[in-house]
């Protein structure tokens, strides 16, 4: 019976075509018991030497047999399941199952575990931003590729992924490691004119939703935060507003939901007129909890809330006021709302320091 080859034992051979080649063994296949084989190679025997020596030191513990057993996209649903799904919150852990079942499975799924390169990622991440949006109907006024901050929210996935795989003893290396990635380009400053602004409030006046609007861009808050507040948040006799959770929809539902970090849970001053807008809305919930509630008296949808504007001034404002203020600054007067206030919320959603 042959004698076995243990892990890591190498041997030195010049081929017939003048070069010099080392191969080593790194583990046995499950199936078959057959060993893995991996080689190196040079132009002399000192640099072959060399080479195995190293690729043997890297490869010690590595358990190429099991890693065998896993593809990319199969090791990155055990990710997924395991460990992103413990540390994501629910709609972060949605939409990366999106990105494994849309783009990673789809592209580079069936490569072997240990096959992936760091080309290959720089592949995939090209044909991503080139052409790589998913045809949907929604999709259709948008440009064809994704943008750089998704590409480069996939990378991450892919690179948590092959920093477990390390861990596990499954490769030696990250391939996600030296990829080159896209620049993320930072927005210009929109601002927003007092005529634009007056045509704003008057339709939200009309839509009846003038209280929350006026409260967003007086606190700053972020769409589901707003939704989020509950009459016992308010202390109008103090001035103060608590931000303990949000609103999302998840699977369909309008849920409650965590907020997106420690710091995110805060209190906030509120000027004389915001209390005097909370006090009106007050008024019109009679007996909800829901600062903000929906027509049934639970919690407000986030989609519903543009959906209630005109069309024409939701393409205007709305989108820009609800959804980007986090990453948008605004230059407004606004008559009524104390500029301190203003500036604290405005300086919190650009995460700097007051």
């Amino acid at each position: 019976m042959p004698k076995r080859r243990a892990n890591g034992e190498g041997n030195i051979r010049k081929r017939k075509n003048g070069r010099w080649e080392g191969r080593y063994t790194v583990g046995h296949d499950p199936e078959t018991g057959k060993a893995i084989i991996k080689n190196v190679l040079g132009k002399t025997q000192a640099e072959v030497k060399e080479k195995l020596k190293k690729a043997i030191e890297e490869n010690v513990g590595i358990d190429y047999g099991r890693a065998k057993t896993y593809t990319v996209g199969t090791w990155l649903e055990v990710w997924m399941e395991n460990y992103a799904k413990v540390k994501l919150r629910p709609s972060t852990f949605k939409t990366s199952q999106g990105f494994l079942k849309n783009h990673i499975k789809p592209q580079i799924g069936s490569i072997p575990l240990a096959g992936l390169t760091s080309l290959d990622l720089q592949r995939f991440y090209k044909h991503l931003l080139d052409g790589g949006r998913v045809d949907r109907i929604e999709a259709k006024k948008k440009p064809k590729g994704l943008a750089p901050k998704t590409v480069r929210n996939i990378h991450q996935m892919i690179c948590s992924a092959y920093n477990l795989a390390m861990e596990q003893k499954l490769v030696n290396k990250n391939p996600t490691q030296g990829c080159a990635l896209p620049k993320v380009e930072h927005r210009e400053m929109q601002t927003l004119t007092a005529d634009q602004l007056s045509s704003f409030f008057q339709e939200a006046r009309d839509s009846g939703v003038y209280e929350l609007y006026y409260l967003d861009l007086a606190t700053g808050l972020r769409r589901g935060e707003l939704l989020g507040l509950k009459w016992t948040d308010v202390d109008l006799d103090r001035g103060v507003l608590k931000i303990q959770r949000a609103i999302s929809r998840q699977n369909g539902k309008v849920v409650e939901a965590p907020l997106k970090t420690k710091n995110a849970y805060r209190t906030l001053p509120l000027s004389a007129d915001a209390i005097s807008v909370l006090m009106q809305q007050r008024r019109k919930t009679g007996n909800s909890e829901w600062v903000f509630p929906s027509p049934t008296g639970g919690p407000m949808s986030p989609d519903s809330v543009l959906h209630i504007l005109n069309a024409d001034i939701l393409d205007m404002l709305a989108s820009t006021l609800m959804d980007d203020f986090a990453s948008t600054s605004f230059a407004i007067v606004i008559h009524g709302i104390t500029p301190l206030f203003f500036l604290m919320a405005l300086f919190y959603r650009r995460r700097c320091p007051i």
